[in-house]
């Protein structure tokens, strides 16, 4: 088991420990959802803390592992990927993400699926899947849009880049910015202001304010599996094993468009 949940009255904590960068393996994300799906069923939790530890949020798939799929098996890795993060979506109740050092690729996509974003300075967050030849698989493409508006949201995800903690408060991705070592426990102050709410006014408002915004996560699917397939992913992964991040460079000519 990668993850730990800790409980403290009405507030569960849920702790992603896979040192050294918290990469999400398949794995990590079925140990994520069953203790995200575990935290949704117990009533008296009126608020749940998202946190990476005191290093690292999540730097993201393990590029080795997805490296090694073949055709066939990229649609069921990608929907792991899709369930841990609807997992932390379906808790019913207000989620705080918890963010120190990087949440890069599906640790930024674990962080857009919390209600809120607690991150600290030095911290850095982004979806740099293009630079690998593929595109954010965890919902990535519809909740950033729907945080930062749509053409700010084309212009971090076409490049690739990430941002540091305040130019992320300033356009409305993260919502406080706090010293790194005090993340965690801002968090928590965040969900102890639920303590004394009513639990079943906070999950009937989490389920109407929710409610829709699943629709475009097929289509975000179709066209990662169409990206997985064409031959930058190659390129991409092997690159980033072999040279580091933001080093690949693709042809021209490979792009087929995307399905809608």
């Amino acid at each position: 088991m990668h993850v730990e949940v800790e409980w403290e009255g009405a507030m569960a904590t849920i702790r992603m420990d896979r040192p050294p960068l918290n990469v999400l393996n398949l794995e990590l994300l079925n140990s994520l959802r069953a203790a995200a799906e575990d935290v949704a069923t117990r009533p008296e939790i009126k608020a749940v803390v998202l946190y990476g530890g005191p290093a690292v949020f999540s730097a993201g798939a393990d590029i080795r592992e997805l490296e090694q799929l073949t055709d066939e098996d990229v649609p069921q890795h990608a929907r792991a990927m899709q369930d841990a993060v609807m997992s932390v979506v379906h808790i019913p109740v207000p989620v705080i993400a918890a963010i120190r050092g990087a949440a890069v690729g599906g640790g930024c996509e674990l962080a857009l699926a919390a209600d809120f974003r607690v991150c600290a300075e030095g911290s850095l967050i982004g979806l740099p899947e293009i630079l690998l030849g593929v595109i954010p698989t965890g919902g990535g493409t519809q909740r950033l849009p729907a945080l930062v508006g749509l053409p700010r949201a084309k212009e971090i995800v076409y490049s690739g880049r990430s941002l540091e903690a305040k130019e992320a408060r300033d356009i409305g991705l993260v919502d406080v910015v706090t010293a790194d070592g005090e993340v965690l426990a801002e968090a928590r102050r965040w969900a102890a202001r639920y303590e004394h709410s009513s639990a079943t006014a906070l999950r009937a408002a989490k389920a109407a304010l929710e409610f829709g915004q699943d629709d475009g996560l097929g289509a975000e699917l179709a066209n990662f599996v169409e990206s997985f397939r064409a031959p930058d992913r190659a390129i991409g992964m092997r690159s980033f094993l072999d040279h580091g991040p933001g080093r690949a460079r693709f042809g021209t000519g490979s792009g087929k468009g995307g399905r809608s």
